[in-house]
């Protein structure tokens, strides 16, 4: 028998190049040394304006303490999915501190953020459900809608009335969730979670909703968005990050008991995976007592999130008035995106060009991620680069 030498992956390189025209071929960069304000990549000092390092946790040395305690008493890696040998001390009590921040009978630690929500969306719905999704839902959540199976009505980006008339038009389903953001991590704007959870409450809907990029920041305990609108109660199933503002690494799902056992026994992403290092729980348990103990962080980061806007519009940027620390400049094209944001690197500064399918086609933008540590000094070079790239703009 001849055999053919044909690669069946040269397809691949087509591809890559189709995407490098269309200015959407992504590149991984090395920094070098923790992730901080101040960024080493490529040789250079960038002042880092794309981590989602909101309350500068990161590299604090409490949490590299408590992660070192607790992998010299427990090693570190987990050996095993939870349900095995998996589920260790430090888990248990990340997860009980988990539970007592949140306000909620019980938590479950995830090893990532997408898992979270892919595993609880997928648990909660199936076949013969359904479920509806904010437009501009983050692509964990989406696939956790397409995995699910159910059937998926996508209602216009933070539309309550949208949402009411999808909810009108379909009946019949054995159960519904409605699934969106409260902090959407593109647009930075926020869920109008009080109206979602009336529809919930009307429509006989259950209602989750990710707090990934609220976590630490909203709310006069850090809770999130549902606290500071006063609608945690009318939220059973709250999911977040530890990856973002308490710069640790994992997701966790917050609810009633029943939620979380019925979680552990049809999450795939929980029962299938190997936990997360011990250690890693230890750290995100010192990093939820500084939440905790220091709230003039989020406060601080919200007043320079405000600062930032207001002197943005004078420049003359088309910012939104949300109030969170995730700020999007829209600049249309992916490939003008790039320029900017390569010019800004020139600069010194480290301002990511988002593209598709991150964003919808001709809406790639600058997204500018702010955190506790940036000074107002560092705020002020960031302004004044954005300045001369928005006239560079004006001449395209």
């Amino acid at each position: 028998m001849k055999f053919s030498h044909h690669d069946p992956l040269e397809w691949i390189e087509a591809e890559l190049a189709t995407l490098a025209r269309r200015g959407l071929r992504r590149q991984l960069r090395t920094h070098a040394g923790p992730q901080q304000v101040r960024l080493q990549m490529g040789g250079r000092e960038l002042l880092n304006f794309g981590s989602n390092d909101y309350l500068g946790l990161a590299a604090d040395p409490r949490l590299i303490a408590a992660a070192a305690r607790a992998a010299d008493e427990e090693g570190w890696g987990a050996g095993a999915s939870p349900l095995v040998t998996g589920h260790s001390a430090a888990h248990r009590r990340l997860e009980e501190r988990l539970a007592d921040f949140e306000g909620t009978p019980a938590a479950l630690v995830f090893s990532s953020g997408y898992a979270a929500n892919i595993s609880t969306i997928c648990a909660l719905v199936g076949r013969g459900d359904a479920v509806y999704a904010d437009q501009k839902n983050h692509a964990s959540m989406i696939d956790g809608c397409r995995l699910s199976r159910a059937e998926i009505h996508v209602y216009p980006h933070r539309d309550p009335d949208g949402l009411q008339t999808l909810l009108r038009q379909s009946a019949g389903f054995r159960r519904r969730l409605i699934v969106t953001e409260s902090v959407f991590s593109m647009d930075g704007d926020l869920a109008p979670l009080g109206e979602l959870a009336e529809l919930a409450e009307h429509y006989d809907c259950m209602l989750l909703v990710d707090e990934a990029h609220a976590t630490g920041v909203f709310g006069s305990l850090g809770r999130g968005l549902a606290e500071q609108l006063g609608v945690e109660s009318r939220v059973p199933i709250r999911i977040g990050t530890l990856s973002k503002a308490l710069g640790c690494a994992g997701g966790f799902v917050c609810g009633s008991q029943s939620l979380i056992a019925w979680l552990v026994n049809r999450a795939r992403g929980y029962v299938f995976s190997t936990a997360p290092p011990p250690a890693a729980s230890a750290a995100a348990c010192a990093a939820l007592d500084i939440v905790c103990d220091e709230p003039w962080r989020r406060v601080k980061l919200l007043e320079q999130a405000a600062m930032l806007r207001g002197r943005l519009r004078e420049q003359g940027w088309n910012v939104a008035s949300n109030a969170s620390q995730v700020i999007p400049l829209v600049v249309g094209e992916a490939g003008r995106a790039m320029r900017l944001a390569d010019r800004l690197c020139t600069a010194g500064l480290l301002v990511p060009a988002i593209r598709p399918p991150s964003v919808p086609e001709g809406e790639s933008l600058l997204r500018i991620s702010l955190s506790y540590a940036h000074t107002p000094e560092m705020i002020g070079q960031l302004v004044v680069a954005l300045g001369a790239v928005r006239e560079a703009l004006e001449y395209e």
